[in-house]
């Protein structure tokens, strides 16, 4: 084996033993990934699909007020600081270690991060956020499972139920905008948000392995009470 490919092997950078798992950064040449408990939750190889995920929420509106729910690896955040759409940005991240990494380990890698003056941190469960926060937004972004299906943490359930889309409907204004990525289709999870919101619509982004990423697009004509 040549050091080139074994400078692509991954190698471990950080691990934190958390109250919800294992979390560790691994670098595979000149990439970094997340693994939560075994599972890869994400890299820093492509973004479209993230970056999609913002784009589609704040197309043709501006001086919104968005809800980001996940850091990652900072391609969401990147792209919905790019222009002048979004005025006020809400960033909730459950992981210390990941908002760490994103000033450390990862700095750099995109334009926009946690330092512009838009963007406010929360650190909370994004869940127990929305309960407790009475906000209204414009748009809100969820990027914090690798689908309703495949989640981090079991609590995350509570997201993608009924009551969670509910409580995620009742948080956005008069023509706002819910988008949710995932790594596949979850045909229950579209019947669920049909259920919810008056429109929804689901776009595919092709990805060089597996099957496409997912972004779930959902208004509402008004908020729920």
């Amino acid at each position: 084996m040549n050091p080139e490919q074994l400078d692509d092997r991954p190698r471990v950078i950080d691990r934190r033993a958390t109250e919800h798992g294992e979390l560790v950064l691994r670098r595979a040449g000149d990439h970094y990934e997340v693994i939560a408990d075994g599972t890869f939750l994400m890299d820093t190889r492509d973004g479209r699909s993230e970056r999609t995920l913002v784009r589609e929420a704040i197309a043709g509106r501006s001086g919104l007020r968005m809800l980001l729910g996940g850091l990652g690896v900072g391609f969401s955040l990147d792209e919905a600081l790019s222009g002048t759409a979004v005025s006020q940005l809400v960033v909730v991240e459950l992981e210390p270690a990941v908002v760490e990494w994103s000033r450390t380990h990862l700095a750099g890698l995109n334009r926009h991060g946690l330092d512009d003056d838009r963007a406010r941190l929360v650190a909370d469960d994004l869940l127990a956020f929305l309960r407790r926060d009475a906000g209204r937004y414009d748009a809100i972004c969820l990027d914090t499972d690798n689908g309703p299906g495949w989640l981090v943490h079991p609590a995350n359930a509570g997201l993608y139920d009924q009551p969670g889309l509910a409580l995620l409907r009742s948080r956005l204004t008069v023509g706002g905008l819910l988008a949710v990525w995932a790594a596949a289709e979850d045909a229950g999870f579209e019947r669920r948000l049909r259920s919810q919101f008056g429109s929804v619509r689901v776009e595919r982004v092709a990805v060089p392995r597996g099957p496409d990423d997912v972004i779930y697009l959902a208004g509402a004509a008004t908020p729920a009470r």
